[in-house]
């Protein structure tokens, strides 16, 4: 009988389009889901889905954070994150994992690798990607990332505030509309997978096309 296919631990992380995670899977959400209105159903959802525990991890120059707590030193920004971003580990049961930096790959804890890639105080994603099937599969610096593998096992209206906020953020980031795209690839059935599509739609995400895959 062959051996089933260890998969990666899954990590909620932000969406930054700098965050790299070289071991584990990104679960893509604004500054780890701080602040977010239905972090908390979509967290549930996800634990139901996946089945396992769940990592987290903050990570360096923030936006997110710099936004939501009116902060102007980056210093700040960094403490912030991680203090907040372990706070909320606790509130939600997940496992915190530590903070992304901009340096060579850093192991955290909980089985967890990743760095920052971005050049600092420079952002160079032109989409917004989102996973559907079970989280990133495929590494892409073009990319901001929203987690929407939960999207269909929750009410639309749980859907709409917590996904909506994060594509205007991303879009005032850039200072420009995003393309949006999407991934279906991961753990998760093909139609777990499409039900989530579906949900983007509903909530008035219409222009959405299929991330090509990387030769």
């Amino acid at each position: 009988m062959a051996e089933k296919k260890k998969i990666p631990p899954y990590v909620i992380t932000c969406g930054d389009e700098g965050v790299q995670i070289n071991h584990g899977t990104r679960l893509a959400f604004a500054g780890s889901g701080y602040g977010l209105e239905g972090f908390s159903e979509a967290v549930k959802a996800l634990k139901k889905l996946l089945k396992t525990e769940i990592r987290i991890a903050s990570n360096q120059e923030n936006d997110w954070f710099k936004a939501q707590l009116d902060l102007k030193d980056w210093e700040q920004v960094n403490a912030s994150a991680q203090q907040q971003v372990e706070a909320l580990a606790d509130q939600e049961k997940l496992l915190y994992a530590g903070y992304l930096p901009f340096a060579d790959p850093r192991k955290l804890k909980h089985d967890i690798k990743g760095h920052m890639v971005r050049p600092k105080r420079v952002h160079v994603a032109n989409k917004i990607c989102f996973t559907l099937g079970g989280g990133e599969q495929v590494y892409n610096l073009g990319c901001y990332r929203i987690s929407a593998d939960w999207a269909g096992s929750v009410p639309k209206k749980v859907a709409e505030n917590l996904i909506l906020p994060q594509v205007k953020f991303y879009e005032k980031v850039a200072g420009k509309k995003l393309a949006l795209f999407y991934e279906l690839g991961g753990e998760l059935d093909e139609k777990l997978a499409q039900k989530n599509l579906k949900m983007l739609q509903k909530i008035g995400l219409k222009k959405l096309e299929e991330l090509p895959e990387r030769g």
